[in-house]
């Protein structure tokens, strides 16, 4: 295998791009005049470079849309469900949990991963954070350790895995040409379990240990406020049968064996029929053609303006695989970071061990940016690349990259990632960083250990 000046020009734009990560700056523009630049010298053409910037966004729009359109839909649901008070019933037998700091924590934890799983986490942070918050620093959990618990359980915890949506794995098989998300899913089961259970567990104790030290005398930050929703019994039946409905969705998705695109649609569909449901009661029939369009508009501003930055950086991370690489280039076109696998494969002896710890700090690198969505691309596309050079199944390493790069880019470490959560909470964003990074990382090194034992 040869490398020429255009794997030298991809590999120098990925050192640049994770240099600007480390230096929490934006890497867009980096990805667009890498576009441009690999089009360039991939044609000789200035016009053919600058019409790969175009070709490689459309690609990677290609490949995302069906994340973005479900993500939004149930971004849709979530809206209307929560206009008409329905999130407070749903949520109303929990609050009888929560008595202490302890129960707190887990509770407030598990329901946050749980509405991560099925809503993602940007809207569950505003369900958990209006319903369950209050309640729990009533019960004596600190602020700053209920911003911990809802970063940790929603954007640690559900979205490193996302095995309900399944945007993650999606987005990371196929930067790795792995042909079926479940495979990946699968795979990270064992590595997920022990990344969860350490970083909670070490969270937890650490939260322990801090209130022994600490006397916390805190009001509720949000006040209870007055029911104005519209408790209806149409609203109570709303509340009541969609949790329901959902259930019933997960047991089709494992009778019939539902994975990838097929639950996606599945799950797309329930939510757009809770969401009509939802508007019915809201408007009594009264304007329901105008209040869905106004909801599913919502929806889709959310997906697109939170996956815009995605489908650029994943333009340029495809170029790394053959498959895409053609799509945006042409038919001569390489899978450049396969080639440069293969040619270190040829010239450089690495070992199992080596080919872990790389795969694992360029993906805590690579999520610095705050978006855990952005670096999955690359994580696919190392993954395969260290594959072919050691003796390691691409699903495995695919897997490990997944959960450190969504861990980091989802939301738990930078200060700029975990604003939504301390914002909520009213705690320093850069005080609740400094607090999850001790679990977080504890939680990396148990991960890796396992890692290299059963890989």
């Amino acid at each position: 295998m040869q490398i020429g000046l255009i794997h030298y020009i991809y590999i120098s734009f990925i050192i640049i791009i994770i240099v600007f990560l480390i230096m929490r700056k934006d890497i867009i523009l980096i990805c667009i005049l890498g576009l441009f630049t690999i089009g360039y010298i991939y044609s000789g053409s200035i016009l053919e470079g600058v019409q790969t910037v175009y070709r490689g966004i459309i690609v990677s729009g290609t490949e995302f849309w069906n994340i973005i359109v479900i993500i939004s839909l149930i971004v849709s649901m979530s809206n209307v469900l929560t206009d008409i008070g329905a999130d407070v019933i749903m949520i109303q037998p929990i609050n009888k949990l929560i008595k202490k700091p302890s129960s707190s924590f887990w509770v407030m934890g598990l329901m946050m991963m749980v509405s991560s799983f099925i809503l993602w986490p940007s809207p569950a942070v505003a369900l958990i954070g209006a319903i369950i918050l209050p309640a729990a620093i009533k019960a004596g959990l600190p602020s700053i350790w209920a911003a911990c618990t809802m970063n940790i359980f929603g954007h640690g915890v559900a979205i490193s895995a996302d095995y309900f949506i399944q945007g993650a794995p999606s987005i990371t098989a196929k930067g790795a040409s792995i042909s079926d998300p479940a495979i990946l899913m699968k795979a990270q089961l064992p590595l997920w379990i022990t990344m969860s259970i350490v970083t909670t567990v070490v969270s937890f104790l650490m939260m322990k240990r801090d209130i022994k030290k600490t006397v916390y005398k805190e009001k509720s930050l949000i006040e209870k406020k007055k029911n104005n929703s519209l408790l209806s019994e149409k609203v109570k039946i709303v509340a009541i049968i969609t949790p329901l409905i959902f259930l019933f969705t997960i047991y089709l998705m494992y009778k019939y064996q539902f994975k990838g695109g097929d639950a996606a649609a599945l799950i797309s569909g329930v939510s757009v029929i809770i969401m009509i449901l939802a508007v019915i009661v809201k408007n009594d029939f009264k304007n329901v053609l105008a209040t869905v369009s106004e909801y599913i508009k919502s929806g889709f501003i959310f997906g697109i303006k939170t996956f815009a930055p995605i489908l650029i950086v994943g333009a340029f991370f495809f170029l790394g695989n053959e498959e895409t690489s053609i799509k945006i280039l042409g038919d001569q076109a390489r899978g450049y970071l396969s080639d440069i696998g293969l040619y270190i494969s040829n010239t450089i002896s690495l070992s199992k061990y080596s080919a872990v710890i790389i795969q694992s700090v360029t993906s805590l690198i690579s999520g610095l940016g705050g978006a855990g969505f952005s670096a999955l691309p690359l994580v696919g596309t190392i993954s395969k690349t260290l594959s072919s050079a050691v003796n390691i199944d691409t699903v495995n390493l695919a897997s490990l990259g997944q959960i450190f790069a969504m861990w980091v880019g989802g939301g738990t470490i930078t200060p700029w990632g975990v604003i939504p959560v301390a914002a909520i909470c009213k705690v320093d964003p850069v005080e609740l960083s400094k607090k999850n990074i001790i679990p977080v990382f504890t939680g990396f090194i148990v991960t890796i250990i396992v890692a290299v034992i059963i890989f």
